[in-house]
């Protein structure tokens, strides 16, 4: 996984802040594959309840980016239980759970 222990602690505190403390993040794309290098941050939340996704967007990235650099992230959300569309079942098949 191509993050810094302080990168997953940041993502981990703005999901906790922006979505809730039973929301869980998951990695997934070429960051999670030690060989490759650049990329951006691909991220993948599951909420227990409905959110307004793109008020939490940008309220997530803000916090994020008080904590790191800024950098090219891509947010996707998933109601817990709701059916995933097909981006969302790559994340749950390959994503790592921050």
């Amino acid at each position: 996984m191509r993050l810094t222990e302080t990168e997953v602690a940041a993502i981990k505190a703005a999901t906790r802040l922006t979505f809730g403390p039973d929301a869980i993040v998951r990695l997934y794309g070429s960051r999670t594959i030690d060989t490759r290098r650049g990329g951006d941050i691909d991220l993948h939340v599951e909420t227990p309840d409905d959110v307004d996704f793109w008020r939490a967007r940008d309220v997530f990235l803000e916090r994020l980016f008080a904590r790191i650099d800024t950098q090219r992230v891509d947010l996707i959300a998933t109601k817990r239980g709701a059916s995933p569309t097909p981006i969302e079942q790559i994340a749950y098949r390959d994503g790592v759970v921050l």
